[in-house]
């Protein structure tokens, strides 16, 4: 077996500064207490979302996480984690769990950059980006089963559902 060596590197800069730099621009609402983790708030269509930014040293990855202001109910729960599987069929980049601890619906993805590879403000737009509009696209899905007690299918087919022309 291959023993795989990495060297300690030195980074220019953490990670979350430059996500911090990118949200002062924005002039979007933001919240760093910790040196590895902060928080952005993101206004959507359905929602304001909470999005958490996480540098994880271990695997140089920058988690994002973006939770549904949704609590799911222990009798929903199976029909939820079958919408969680119906809906990941549908992303390329990213995934929604289940957090057991608090029973909500989040959306996660992260962005690798192993090697010392710094992040560029477009990576951290464009993961930021990817995380709202999952959550803007599939909300209203969890929505129909956690309050109107749809099956995942029936709530993912309503949420996929496109209209042509006008009316």
């Amino acid at each position: 077996m291959t023993q795989l060596t990495i060297d300690d590197l030195t980074r220019a800069e953490h990670p979350l500064d430059v996500v911090e730099r990118l949200a002062s621009l924005r002039d979007w609402i933001f919240d760093r207490a910790e040196t590895d983790e902060m928080s952005v708030a993101v206004a959507g269509r359905w929602a304001e979302y909470h999005v958490a930014f996480t540098w994880i040293e271990d695997v140089e990855a920058l988690h994002i996480a973006s939770a549904f202001d949704l609590k799911v109910p222990d009798r929903r729960r199976n029909e939820v984690l079958r919408l969680v599987s119906l809906v990941n069929e549908q992303l390329w980049v990213g995934h929604f769990d289940l957090w057991n601890s608090e029973h909500v619906v989040m959306f996660r993805h992260s962005l690798v950059l192993t090697g010392g590879a710094e992040p560029t403000h477009g990576q951290c737009e464009s993961i930021l980006k990817t995380a709202v509009e999952a959550c803007e696209r599939y909300f209203q899905a969890f929505q129909f089963v956690i309050w109107a007690g749809k099956t995942a299918r029936e709530a993912l087919d309503a949420v996929l559902f496109e209209t042509e022309g006008e009316a």
